[in-house]
């Protein structure tokens, strides 16, 4: 039997577009025979639901409070809960994995990040990054920005896709040879039972642990439902897409990415 395991999910004490407080997922997760969950509350951006005047260290209290409520219920019941958060740059998100509330008390710098500097920070420090969702198209998404020397890994299948975004997503792992994860990017219960995840060889150790399984890119394996398929193979996304360097310069999209060149 795998380890199954959420990768991306929201609660209402640190995402404004959560409406779900963190200990309401614990049972439920255990329910659906998953063995963890990773939260992975909006950091940067227009989400986050701490009060943006806070002192650093006030914030990052509040910020941590659905991933610590979520832990304390999950060790009372026996589900494993790690940390990470999700990182708005402008359209494009990435999830970080792999370090902790007392590294963020040390870089308030955090939230000023460009990918580069978040890529070779979260190296450094022994976590990693993983473009969620890049291919979503959504009201606030004015075209795809794709960044591959800025991530570890892919977010090749999310709930909160339509089918062929996923399929995009996985083209563009598969082209690039990068891991690629699934989350089901969850905001409420009411969500359930239709939930994405990993699906893992061994038990999770820690979320440093888990940063450093992708970044070897094996033993993972995506859980995602029978019903959600991957096909069209010749899926298109509807909005421009750019692909850029981590100097900001805007490059040509790797071959293969889109159909017949995009």
């Amino acid at each position: 039997m795998p380890y199954l395991y959420e990768t991306h999910l929201h609660t209402v004490e640190g995402s404004k577009c959560s409406r779900e407080p963190a200990v309401n997922y614990i049972q439920r997760y255990l329910d659906l025979g998953f063995t963890g969950i990773f939260v992975t509350d909006h950091f940067t951006g227009y989400c986050p639901a701490p009060d943006p005047s806070l002192p650093w260290h006030d914030w990052v209290d509040a910020y941590c409070l659905g991933y610590e409520h979520a832990a304390e219920e999950g060790y009372r019941r026996g589900l494993q809960v790690f940390f990470g958060w999700e990182q708005t740059c402008q359209s494009d998100e990435y999830l970080v994995y792999g370090l902790d509330k007392q590294w963020l008390y040390a870089h308030p710098e955090c939230r000023r990040w460009t990918r580069k500097q978040m890529f070779e920070t979260v190296s450094a420090a022994g976590g990693c990054v993983v473009h969620a969702h890049p291919f979503r198209e959504r009201s606030y998404v004015d075209f795809v920005r794709l960044y591959p020397g800025a991530c570890h890994a892919i977010e090749a299948a999310n709930c909160g896709n339509l089918p062929y975004m996923d399929v995009l997503a996985r083209r563009y792992a598969e082209v690039l040879h990068l891991p690629m994860t699934a989350g089901s990017d969850i905001h409420s219960t009411e969500q359930l039972p239709h939930v994405f995840g990993v699906a893992l060889e061994e038990k999770l150790t820690s979320a440093a642990d888990y940063a450093r399984r992708i970044r070897s890119g094996s033993g993972i394996a995506l859980h995602v439902p029978d019903d959600r398929t991957l096909e069209p193979r010749d899926a298109s996304p509807t909005l421009r897409v750019a692909c850029y360097d981590n100097e900001d310069q805007e490059i040509p999209l790797p071959p293969g990415v889109l159909p017949c060149g995009g």
